[in-house]
C-alpha cells in the first residue's frame, strides 16, 4: 500500500509544480499582451505624428516654392494645377 500511497503523493507534487508552472505562464503571457498593446498603441501614435510631420513639411515645400525657392517649383506648380482643375471642375457643377 505504500508503493500506491508514494505514486499518488508523487503524482500530486508533479501535478502541483506543473499547475505552479501554468500559473506562472499565464501571468507572463498576461503581461507580454499588456505590452504588445502598449507597443501597439506607441506606433499608432507614431504613425499618426508621422504623417502630421510630412503634411507640415510638404506645405513648407510649397510655401518655400511660393516665396522664390527653385528646389519646389515645379511640384508647386503641378499642385497649383490641380487645384485650379479641381476649382473649374466645381465650378462647372455649380453652372449646370
Amino acid at each position: 500500500m505504500s508503493n500506491i500511497e508514494d505514486i499518488v503523493d508523487s503524482l500530486e507534487n508533479k501535478i502541483s509544480k506543473v499547475l505552479h508552472k501554468l500559473e506562472l505562464l499565464k501571468l507572463a503571457n498576461s503581461k507580454l499582451n499588456e505590452e504588445l498593446e502598449n507597443s501597439k498603441q506607441e506606433i499608432k501614435t507614431q504613425k499618426l505624428q508621422v504623417a502630421s510631420w510630412e503634411e507640415k513639411y510638404e506645405a513648407l515645400k510649397v510655401a518655400n516654392s511660393m516665396l522664390g525657392s527653385d528646389d519646389n517649383k515645379r511640384e508647386t506648380k503641378l499642385k497649383i494645377n490641380a487645384l485650379i482643375r479641381d476649382i473649374d471642375h466645381c465650378i462647372g457643377q455649380l453652372s449646370n
